[in-house]
């Protein structure tokens, strides 16, 4: 049982929703948003039903003399794995410009650490990541992604997020034949504990 009420934040069990899915690194069942949430399945699947319509632009029984609003370029989309966000299919030329446009842009320091912990600790999921790291990291997840140097393979067995790696793609810029190549991090680490806290000082 949740240990707050979505009523009292800003935009109730919708913008609960909203928050919970766009940080979520995998589809989501109503019943386990339920859950978490602390509320009951029927009004959750009210509001993401509610929700998915407001994207598409529906009015939802207003007067016909109104306007019909134009649908954003995301959605809400309802898999058999569960609800998650989506751009939509139609802005597929906007998407794949966007990715064509990346591919010369430099990587950010968040995106080398972030592509440095998959290369290391493959596979990894994103909430993994997100522990490693100590910040979410969602957003360059994505841009690694769009990139093409990081690739969705399998699921972890126990929560069904997906597991990242590095791509083909990866290991020609790195001038990298397969993964074994990977220079060895053991110079890089601490030999030991004190090495990190520093020595106990002699009394």
């Amino acid at each position: 049982m949740a240990d707050f009420d979505v009523d009292d934040f800003p935009g109730g069990l919708a913008a609960c929703l909203e928050a919970v899915l766009i940080a979520a690194d995998r589809p989501l069942q109503a019943q386990d948003l339920a859950r978490m949430l602390g509320v009951e399945s029927d009004r959750v699947m009210h509001a993401l039903e509610s929700l998915q319509a407001d994207y598409d632009g529906d009015d939802d029984g207003a007067a016909s003399a109104c306007p019909v609003r134009a649908p954003r370029g995301f959605e809400l989309r309802r898999t058999v794995r569960g609800w998650r966000f989506a751009s939509r299919a139609v802005f597929d030329p906007v998407v794949r410009a966007f990715t064509a446009d990346g591919q010369s842009a430099r990587l950010s320091q968040a995106a080398l650490e972030t592509l440095a912990i998959v290369a290391y600790q493959q596979p990894v999921t994103r909430s993994r990541l997100t522990a490693i790291r100590g910040v979410n990291s969602d957003g360059v997840v994505r841009s690694l992604l769009l990139r093409g140097l990081v690739c969705e393979r399998g699921e972890d067995e126990e929560t069904g997020a997906a597991l990242l790696i590095t791509s083909d793609l990866f290991l020609e810029y790195m001038g990298l034949d397969d993964l074994d190549q990977l220079p060895s991090l053991a110079p890089f680490l601490p030999e030991s504990a004190d090495d990190v806290t520093g020595s106990a000082p002699d009394v």
